[in-house]
């Protein structure tokens, strides 16, 4: 089953593109909940290119590597990936208020639809966040 998330982005495109593709700005936004933080970040960000993000427990009581490879790049439009049997795709869509980001994700049978969308927007959310925090003041 496809899970979709989205979010929309007061930021130009190019921020918002680099921001989700560059590995310190990655560890700064992706996290489901203020317990969880990724501890490294690695991206190469081609087609056939691979990706990870070390996410670990703020306690040290549990973590795992999201990692996966880039198997569609359109610069500031579209990133696709694989991820174990699993795939993803997220959308970068310029509008009137910024940049409207939409991830449609495969998703897995130990956790709950619900429980999948909720984290997964839950990153997003801190993605737009970050990027907005970090906008150039006049």
């Amino acid at each position: 089953m496809k899970i979709n998330v989205q979010t929309t982005v007061a930021a130009p495109i190019e921020q918002v593109w680099r921001a989700y593709t560059t590995p310190a700005d990655i560890k700064q936004w992706n996290a489901a909940s203020d317990d969880w933080h990724t501890t490294a970040a690695s991206v190469d960000l081609r087609e056939g290119g691979a990706f990870s993000s070390r996410m670990e427990a703020k306690d040290g009581s549990m973590g795992f590597d999201f990692a996966g490879t880039y198997t569609k790049i359109v610069k500031h439009k579209l990133i696709e990936y694989s991820f174990g049997d699993r795939t993803a795709q997220v959308e970068f869509t310029p509008d009137a208020k910024g940049v409207v980001m939409r991830v449609t994700f495969d998703s897995e049978p130990t956790h709950s639809i619900e429980q999948q969308q909720g984290g997964w927007q839950a990153i997003l959310n801190n993605f737009a966040r970050h990027v907005e925090g970090n906008q150039k003041k006049p």
